[in-house]
């Protein structure tokens, strides 16, 4: 005899079912609505006409606290009923000792208040990106997410060109760098930022083209590359190429040590014959034979000024995030009145050194630099070296590669920040995990 089921039961049953639609459309929307915060932020197309448009986050801080910080607390509760395990592997002694020491160093910064508050934003981020891949519950429904995410950046980009382009292009009536007229930003604040973002959404378009979304991942890859063009960032795209031939040739190249050559190598280098020209000569004269700029489009200058001050605080740093725009740049010498005004030393590295001293670099070489290329190494010996696995990878060195012209590690809310520790996480968890197809 069949069992029969009961009002009550069907009703139980349909209620747990619409409960779950919601709750996949509450996840959806997150993922999106997350990346678009973190791509597009909540002040996009300024005016850069505007004299005092130095601080990006003049008039928005408040609003950008309490979202990234109302998302940490949806986000978290979201995956952690479901995802405990994925979550209690970030307690790895690596991140541990890497807080611990960015803890230190809000409490001994030479300016703690800016440390405090800096330090609270840079923790929602990092809490909300540890928590983005969990969201989904299928492969299918990461590639959907990111695709309608990319795709709704990329529309809000190409939007901005065609109804306001004096706030999607630079001009040359702009405050700074009116050199840079015709470059296109969108709804970003410097071409830079832009074409290293468009750089990455090209490795999510073929991550999206090669798990079989081919339509959409073809658009992301098309508009990426174009945006890509016209922005203008030669670094961005001359690195865009790099990573995805270096990356591919970890299909030949596969003990852990021979990758480590192949991918690092290259980041060593390009740290030596750029920050690494203001400590030597003998790299000074090295990098004059190279066939480009040999200042580093007015670089050097500010590295050299970064390194000085780094020298005199290397055990511990100025404190977190509180070197640039402090009272440690003030009461400069003559010719240097300028330093004064810069927002960071364009070598992630460096930044480092200088707000968290030369322990802070060593943990986050470690954490940033070599924990991921280990995970990606697990991740590809475990079976889990699909499309995602190599997408995530790119973006990671990427970044790595790009810090050494450009400075965004822990830059609280920074769009190539948030994307970055997006593919660290990833990669963390796909040594560790595999996704439902």
């Amino acid at each position: 005899m069949s069992q029969l089921v009961t009002r009550s039961e069907v009703d139980a049953i349909v209620g747990e079912l619409r409960r779950q639609q919601v709750m996949d459309i509450v996840r959806g929307v997150t993922f999106v609505g997350v990346l678009l915060l973190a791509w597009v932020s909540l002040h996009p197309f300024e005016d850069l006409g505007e004299v005092q448009i130095g601080d990006a986050s003049t008039g928005n801080e408040v609003l950008t606290y309490a979202a990234f910080g109302g998302l940490a607390v949806l986000t978290i509760g979201l995956t952690m009923r479901a995802n405990m395990r994925g979550l209690a592997t970030l307690l790895s002694p690596g991140f541990i000792l890497f807080t611990g020491w960015i803890f230190a160093t809000v409490v001994l910064s030479l300016d703690p208040s800016t440390s405090i508050r800096r330090f609270a934003l840079t923790a929602c981020v990092i809490a909300v990106a540890a928590t983005l891949l969990l969201l989904p519950k299928s492969q299918n429904e990461l590639m959907r997410w990111f695709s309608i995410a990319a795709l709704a950046l990329l529309a809000i980009c190409y939007l901005g060109l065609l109804f306001a382009p004096n706030l999607s292009i630079h001009l040359a009536t702009d405050a700074q760098e009116p050199g840079l007229a015709g470059s296109w930003r969108g709804s970003f604040g410097h071409k830079n930022e832009a074409a290293a973002v468009m750089a990455m959404l090209l490795f999510l378009g073929i991550y999206i083209a090669r798990s079989g979304a081919c339509l959409s991942g073809a658009a992301i890859i098309g508009l990426s590359s174009l945006f890509l063009l016209y922005s203008a960032g030669k670094s961005s795209l001359t690195l865009c190429f790099a990573v995805i031939v270096l990356t591919s040739l970890t299909a030949l190249v596969r003990s852990l040590w021979g990758r480590a050559v192949l991918l690092l190598m290259p980041l060593l280098l390009l740290n030596m014959l750029s920050v690494g020209t203001v400590m030597s000569d003998g790299l000074a004269e090295v990098a004059k034979l190279l066939p480009l700029d040999s200042s580093f489009t007015g670089r050097t200058d500010i590295w050299a000024f970064a390194v000085e001050s780094a020298q005199k605080r290397l055990p511990i740093g100025y404190g977190f995030e509180a070197f640039w725009g402090s009272s440690s740049v003030r009461d400069l010498p003559e010719g240097k009145e300028w330093a004064a005004y810069a927002s960071h030393s364009h070598n992630g590295y460096l930044d480092t050194t200088l707000a968290m001293g030369l322990p802070g670099l060593a943990l986050l070489i470690a954490v940033l630099v070599i924990a991921p290329l280990r995970n990606f190494q697990a991740a590809d010996a475990g079976g889990n070296n699909g499309p995602l696995t190599m997408s995530l990878l790119r973006i990671w060195l990427f970044g790595l590669y790009l810090s050494s012209m450009e400075s965004f590690f822990l830059d609280r809310a920074d769009p190539l920040w948030f994307t970055f520790l997006v593919a660290l996480f990833g990669l963390h968890y796909l040594a560790r995990f595999r996704f439902r197809e």
